[in-house]
């Protein structure tokens, strides 16, 4: 009887295994079927995300190495350096007084006794006129400010300014150049009352501001018999021509 029991437990094992391993291969054919099928299409899925990463990645990179990092980090670095550059050689160009026009505003100094040549010589025509004469003898372009500041012999106080002389622009003189002031010494029908012989006449500049000093003086020499000046004494502004300078 034991030997019958387990025979037939032996007979029932070998359905049950063969159930067992036809479910495995059911579920295995299962597992296929779905990989085919849905599986594909998470693969797909999958396959497209990283695709999509990827092609995100490159625009990302591309974007980066295009106009970001690498080329519009070298643009700007580029551009970075030129303007340092254009910055130094702006430096350079102030540190030696602007620009190397020689006409530049900047470049340009005051005209005085130092940097000049000055003559004061009486006239035939009109009567009773002297004409100064100031000469740029510097390197650089030379700006005659207002009018000169004249003296005579001892005198305390200069000359009146004929007003309705002024130019409408600073007279600038280039190296070489001159400039012009007109001197009415006395008056001709005598109406300046008694007048002196004076032998000596010292010239001073105006800087920029009315009634500064420009530096250095001129003393120009006058005719050995000196010029008669009374107390209708008066000049002119500075001029660019002689013609100017004399018909006040």
């Amino acid at each position: 009887m034991r030997t019958f029991r387990t025979a037939r437990s032996a007979r029932t094992a070998r359905p049950a295994r063969l159930l067992a391993v036809t479910g495995a291969a059911l579920a295995a054919l299962a597992l296929t079927a779905c990989d085919s099928g849905t599986g594909t299409r998470d693969e797909g899925a999958a396959g497209g995300s990283t695709s999509a990463q990827s092609t995100g990645g490159t625009s990302t990179s591309g974007g980066s190495t295009t106009g970001g990092s690498s080329t519009g980090g070298s643009t700007s670095t580029s551009g970075g350096g030129s303007a340092a550059t254009g910055g130094t050689a702006a430096d350079k160009a102030s540190s030696k007084g602007g620009t190397s026009d020689p006409s530049d505003p900047e470049n340009r100094v005051t005209c005085n006794g130092s940097n000049t040549t000055v003559t004061a010589q009486p006239v035939s025509r009109p009567l009773n006129h002297m004409l100064i004469t100031v000469k740029n003898t510097g390197s650089k372009y030379c700006d005659l400010y207002f009018n000169p500041t004249v003296r005579f012999g001892e005198a305390q106080s200069a000359p009146r300014v004929i007003e309705e002389s002024q130019p409408q622009a600073v007279v600038t003189l280039a190296p070489g150049e001159s400039g012009y002031a007109g001197v009415l010494l006395s008056a001709a029908d005598g109406s300046g009352g008694k007048g002196t012989t004076e032998k000596k006449v010292v010239i001073h500049f105006q800087g920029a501001e009315a009634g500064s000093d420009a530096g250095s003086p001129a003393s120009p020499a006058l005719p050995a018999k000196g010029v008669y000046v009374d107390n209708s004494v008066a000049v002119t502004y500075w001029q660019s021509t002689m013609e100017d300078a004399l018909q006040y």
